[in-house]
């Protein structure tokens, strides 16, 4: 009885070995969550790095208007300089999450680019500073966002936030050049 159960193990596990019918789908059960994890952190970090190009060339322009005496001369204020750069980043970002610092220096002993804090000690938007320099002082403009994250399927994730977002900043730094009122 023994001798003939295992002829017929030995049978079956012949007959497994060739069977091929439903190893693609097995291999492709095997390999799809890789697969998909792969493109949503290619995804993920692709359109992560876009924007923070976007808020590196909003921070470049803003900067260019501190910069020329343009929004000294206007007498710019900070609400003011948020509608100015709104514009610049509103396709891809929400205009009231922004945090505009803009700080001026009267030596470069003194600067400092520090990324500033989003979130106040209440855990609601930082509104920034503003302090629009003069005639050759050296300036500092950022522009920070909590960029809000897609966790991908194996963990993935460029958060660097308690609260799952990621802070990404332009940031500018100029020495304003001498100009004359308007």
């Amino acid at each position: 009885m023994v001798l003939n159960l295992a002829k017929l193990f030995r049978r079956n596990i012949r007959r497994f070995g060739g069977a091929q019918q439903g190893t693609t789908a097995i291999e492709f059960a095997l390999i799809a969550p890789v697969f998909i994890a792969l493109l949503v952190a290619i995804f993920e970090t692709t359109l992560f790095l876009f924007a923070q190009a976007n808020l590196q060339y909003a921070a470049m322009e803003t900067g260019r208007l501190f910069m020329t005496g343009q929004a000294q001369n206007g007498n710019m204020t900070q609400s003011q300089l948020q509608s100015t750069v709104c514009p610049m980043v509103q396709q891809i970002f929400n205009c009231s999450n922004l945090v505009i610092v803009v700080q001026s220096y009267a030596s470069i002993g003194c600067v400092s680019t520090t990324a500033p804090q989003l979130y106040n000690a209440n855990g609601t938007l930082s509104s920034g500073t503003f302090s629009p320099g003069s005639p050759g002082d050296l300036m500092v403009v950022q522009i920070a966002y909590p960029w809000s994250l897609v966790t991908g399927p194996l963990g993935f994730t460029l958060a660097n936030q308690s609260n799952g977002t990621s802070e990404i900043m332009g940031v500018t730094a100029f020495r304003v050049e001498p100009y004359g009122s308007s």
